[in-house]
């Protein structure tokens, strides 16, 4: 189960969006660098795109490296753009726990994934429009369901399939270990 505040988004979030380029400066590996990617996370996703209102508020606070948003909403086609895995990488460390989006760019689903960084769930129905940025969310993964509890609302999500013992065991290296497939 995955619980927590929605952050929704439009159509056709690209990875740019998602951490621009110019922010690509900080290490990964370094923990005092590393928050970097939390706090600039979505810090190019243009107004139009951003599902808020003229003026809304960022994912991250100002001067702030983790969300209080664990849930981000997105319209189809999200995470296109470039093969960069500092995306969803940047999303895990500013505190997000899954996005919902009825489409995802392959490359962004299989990092997403094969990283352990956040869980892809799609979506039966584009929610975008429904759910609104600060709605408290309920994902159960094993009922197939998105609750509202904000607007009392329940929406059907895919099965993750096989690539659930994967995000389980904490993306695809954690998981060959796990299946003896290497040291």
């Amino acid at each position: 189960m995955i619980k927590g505040k929605a952050f929704v988004l439009g159509k056709n979030i690209d990875t740019d969006q998602i951490i621009p380029a110019a922010h690509l400066v900080y290490s990964l590996e370094d923990p005092e660098e590393r928050k970097f990617y939390g706090r600039y996370a979505l810090s190019g996703v243009p107004e139009k795109q951003s599902g808020l209102p003229k003026g809304g508020i960022p994912l991250v606070e100002k001067d702030k490296f983790e969300s209080e948003f664990t849930i981000i909403i997105g319209g189809a086609n999200f995470g296109c753009g470039s093969s960069r895995e500092h995306a969803p990488a940047a999303l895990e460390i500013a505190g997000i726990k899954a996005i919902v989006s009825p489409g995802y760019a392959r490359i962004f689903y299989r990092n997403s994934v094969d990283g352990g960084f956040v869980v892809p769930i799609e979506s039966v129905e584009d929610l975008s429009e429904t759910i609104e940025t600060g709605d408290e969310l309920e994902i159960d993964q094993e009922k197939l369901e998105l609750r509202n509890l904000t607007q009392k609302k329940t929406y059907k999500i895919k099965d993750l399939g096989s690539v659930a013992d994967i995000i389980n065991a904490g993306g695809i290296f954690e998981y060959a270990r796990q299946q003896g497939m290497v040291a």
